[in-house]
C-alpha cells in the first residue's frame, strides 16, 4: 500500500453515498427493542434519518469541525449519528456507555463538546452530573434511563426537520473522529483519527476477508472502542451488509441466533462465555467423545454451533486480550478457526491480522498492508502504519513521545516475531514487575497457562515486592455451582493444586507460583475491575487486595479459598 493508492480512496461518507443509492432497498440495520418489537432500517431510511439529525445539527450553527458526543449501548441510533455528525461537518467522540460522571465530565471538558447523543444507558443520574449545562443533548429512542425531556428527542427532530439535500466531501485529511481511550488507568487521551485512516481500515480489511454485502454481523461490543468500530461500522460503510444489534445482555443468545453472524468479532472473555454455555450441557470429556465418532461428530458440531447462533460463521476472529491456548484448541474441535488480531486506539486497530490458514497458537498474525513491525533492545513492539493516529487532542507533548525517531508507534508491549513475521504478544512493560529478590515477571505468559483449567474463569498475576508471585483467580459459574459441598469444594482445590503444580514445572525459578487464591469477588465493569472491553484492571485489582496479601502467603496451602473483599 503506497501514498498512490491511499490518495484514491473514498472517504466513509462517499462510501455511504454509494450505499445511499446503489443499496436503498437493502436491510441495513436489524433493531430490536425492549418490548420484543424489532425494527429493520433499509439503506434509504438510514439515509433520511441520518440527513433529517444532520438538518438539525446544522441549525445549531456551531463552528464547522465542532466535537460531538456520542453515548450509548450499540443501536442503530448510533452509526446513524455518526452518520449525521459527519454529515454536518462535524467531528464525533464516542464515550463508553458504562463511564461515570466524573469520567464523562472528563471528556466532554477536554474535547470541548458542543451537543451529545445519548441513548441505552443504564445510569443516568449518576452521568448526567458529568454533562456541563450548556451541551445540547439528543435522545434516542429506545428505552433507557435517560428521560425523554433529557433533551430533544430523535423522533422530535425527524418530524421537524426535512433531509438535508447536499452530500459533504470532506478530504482524507480532515479529522474524523476522536477516540478517548478507555485505559486500564490514567486519564483518557483523545487520540486522532482522520478520513483517510478510517478509508485504509475499510478497504483493506475487507480484501483480507473477503467481506461483501451479504454478510452479516452482530454488534454488542462498545462502538466506542476502535476495534468494534472498525469491524462493524466501517466495514459496513465500504461493503455494504447488514448489521444487527443485541438489546440487553438477557436478550444476547437470542439476538445472536437471529443474526447468525457470517462474521463475528469478539474479546476473550466472550469466547470463553460461550464455551462456558456449551459445557453446562454436555461435559466437555463427552463432547470430545462425540466428536471423534466419525458417525456422529458432524451432526454433533452442527447441533452446538447452532445453539449458539454460530452455524453461519466463515470468520472467527479475536482481538482485545490474549486468547488462551485451550480456548483455541477447544472450537478448533468445533470447527472454528479464531483468527486472532492485534491493534490499538492509536492505529485504529490497524496493524496485525491472522490469515485463514497460517494461524499460530499465542500469535496474533502478520502485520497488515502497509505496515512494518520492530523491536527495540527492550522488546517493545514499535508499529509503522499508514492509519496512525495524527496525534492525541490537545496534547502535544504526550503525541511526541507516542512515536520513536522513526516514526514509529511505541505500543508499551513486549512481543517476538517469528520467521514469518508473525507477532507474538509477551505481556505490558508496565505489567512486568519485580519480586523482591529482584527477577523481572512477565504475567500473560503464565495466565495464559493457567487458563488451560477450564474452572479457571479470570486471573491476575501479580506479585511485585513478593518472594514469588501470586495468581488471583475466579471461577466459571459451573465450577461456582459445583463448589458449594465441602466434598466439591475440595474436588475442584485438587484439580487447581494439579494445574497448579504442572504450570510451575514449566516456569523458571522465580516465576513459580507461591499461591493460587480463589477470590469471593467477580471482577465487573461495574465495580471498575475490569475495562469496557472486558480487560482486568490489574493495578486497581492489586490495589483491592492488597491488605490481604501478606496474610495469603502466610498460609501453607498452595490453593487458597478467599472470602470477599470488595
Amino acid at each position: 500500500m503506497n501514498e498512490q493508492q491511499i490518495s484514491r480512496m473514498r472517504t466513509a461518507l462517499d462510501a455511504f453515498y454509494i450505499r445511499e443509492h446503489e443499496q436503498a432497498n437493502d436491510t441495513c440495520f436489524t433493531q430490536p427493542f425492549a418490548d420484543g418489537s424489532i425494527r429493520e432500517y433499509s439503506w434509504a431510511q438510514v439515509a433520511d434519518n441520518a440527513r433529517r439529525v444532520a438538518a438539525y445539527l446544522v441549525s445549531l450553527d456551531l463552528e464547522p469541525g465542532s466535537r460531538i458526543a456520542l453515548m450509548s449501548s450499540n443501536c442503530a441510533y448510533w452509526i446513524m449519528a455518526d452518520l449525521a455528525i459527519w454529515l454536518a461537518g462535524h467531528i464525533s467522540v464516542p464515550i463508553y456507555p458504562v463511564l461515570t460522571g466524573n469520567s464523562v465530565k472528563q471528556i466532554l471538558d477536554h474535547s470541548g463538546a458542543e451537543a451529545m447523543f445519548a441513548g441505552m444507558l443504564d445510569d443516568w443520574d449518576n452521568i448526567r452530573s458529568g454533562v456541563p449545562e450548556h451541551i445540547r443533548i439528543i435522545t434516542f429512542p429506545m428505552e433507557s434511563s435517560v428521560p425523554r425531556d433529557a433533551g430533544i428527542g430523535w423522533d422530535d427532530i425527524l418530524n421537524a426537520y426535512d433531509p438535508i439535500s447536499e452530500s459533504p466531501r470532506p478530504s482524507l485529511n480532515d479529522l474524523a473522529t476522536i477516540i478517548y481511550t478507555s485505559g486500564t488507568t490514567g486519564m483518557p487521551k483523545g487520540v486522532m483519527h482522520t478520513f483517510r485512516n478510517l478509508a485504509i481500515v475499510g478497504t483493506s480489511s475487507g480484501e483480507m476477508y473477503s467481506i461483501s454485502s451479504k454478510d452479516r454481523k452482530l454488534s454488542y461490543l462498545p462502538l466506542a472502542h476502535v476495534a468494534e468500530r472498525a469491524a462493524v461500522e466501517i466495514n459496513q460503510l465500504y461493503y455494504g451488509y447488514q448489521v444487527f444489534f443485541s438489546c440487553s445482555l438477557d436478550s444476547f443468545g437470542d439476538d445472536l441466533r437471529r443474526a447468525r453472524p457470517t462474521m463475528f468479532f469478539a474479546v476473550p472473555r466472550i469466547w470463553q462465555k460461550f464455551q462456558q454455555q456449551v459445557l453446562t450441557r454436555i461435559p466437555n470429556q463427552r463432547l470430545q467423545l462425540l466428536l471423534k465418532l466419525p458417525l456422529v461428530s458432524k451432526r454433533i458440531r452442527k447441533k452446538v454451533l447452532s445453539g449458539m447462533g454460530l452455524d453461519n460463521l466463515r470468520v472467527a476472529v479475536s482481538g482485545a486480550a490474549p486468547l488462551s491456548t485451550a480456548l483455541i484448541d477447544w472450537y478448533a474441535t468445533l470447527g472454528i478457526e479464531i483468527l486472532e488480531g492485534y491493534g490499538m486506539s492509536e492505529n485504529f486497530a490497524y496493524s496485525h491480522a491472522t490469515r485463514a490458514g497460517q494461524s499460530r497458537v499465542g500469535y496474533v498474525g502478520s502485520p497488515l498492508p502497509g505496515v512494518d513491525c520492530k523491536l527495540s533492545e527492550q522488546g517493545e513492539v514499535l508499529i509503522k502504519t499508514p492509519a496512525a493516529t495524527i496525534g492525541y487532542y490537545r496534547e502535544p507533548e504526550l503525541s511526541a513521545l507516542l512515536f520513536d525517531e522513526d516514526g514509529y508507534i511505541r505500543t508499551g508491549d513486549k512481543g517476538e516475531i517469528d520467521e514469518m513475521g508473525r507477532l507474538r504478544i509477551t505481556g505490558r512493560l508496565k505489567e512486568i514487575f519485580k519480586t523482591s529478590k529482584g527477577k523481572y515477571v512477565a504475567p500473560a505468559p503464565i495466565e495464559d497457562r493457567l487458563l488451560r483449567n477450564q474452572a479457571i474463569e479470570q486471573v491476575c498475576v501479580t506479585g511485585a515486592n513478593f518472594p514469588q508471585p501470586i495468581a488471583l483467580i475466579t471461577l466459571g459459574e459451573q465450577s461456582q455451582v459445583s463448589s458449594r459441598t465441602p466434598e466439591d469444594k475440595n474436588r475442584i482445590t485438587q484439580g487447581l493444586e494439579k494445574t497448579l503444580r504442572s504450570v510451575n514445572a514449566t516456569l523458571d525459578k522465580h516465576e513459580k507460583i507461591a499461591r493460587m487464591v480463589i477470590v469471593a469477588d467477580q471482577w465487573t465493569i461495574d465495580n471498575g475491575l475490569m475495562t469496557p472491553t472486558l480487560k482486568v484492571k490489574r493495578t486497581i485489582l492489586e490495589e483491592a487486595y492488597a491488605a490481604r496479601f501478606p496474610q495469603w502467603l502466610r498460609q501453607p496451602e498452595p490453593v487458597l479459598w478467599a472470602t470477599p473483599v470488595l
